[in-house]
């Protein structure tokens, strides 16, 4: 008679311990939702990353094939004025 009932019990028991480990142990449901956030947050990060790689591998073309990228990176950030050019700065009117 006990032989009927410990069976029922032990599966029960089976059953309920591996319920507790796939809501709350190691790999668990909850864990595999916050690891799907961070994947893709990681793949918005490396999105933005790739895009920006490309300007600048657009950029380092640019200085590698022609004087032109190198004349206005120069005009630009360093103020080059070339020789018999006049520099006219217009500044904008204060309006108060």
């Amino acid at each position: 008679m006990l032989k009927g009932k410990w069976l029922p019990i032990v599966l029960l028991l089976f059953f309920g311990l591996l319920q507790y480990r796939l809501w709350f142990g190691k790999n668990s449901i909850p864990d595999y939702y916050s690891r799907k956030a961070e994947v893709k947050t990681q793949a918005l990060q490396n999105a933005n990353l790739s895009q920006r790689n490309a300007l600048l591998n657009a950029d380092i073309n640019d200085l590698k094939i022609g004087l032109e990228a190198i004349e206005e990176r120069a005009r630009n950030e360093l103020g080059l004025i070339k020789q018999g050019e006049t520099f006219y700065r217009i500044l904008p009117a204060n309006t108060k």
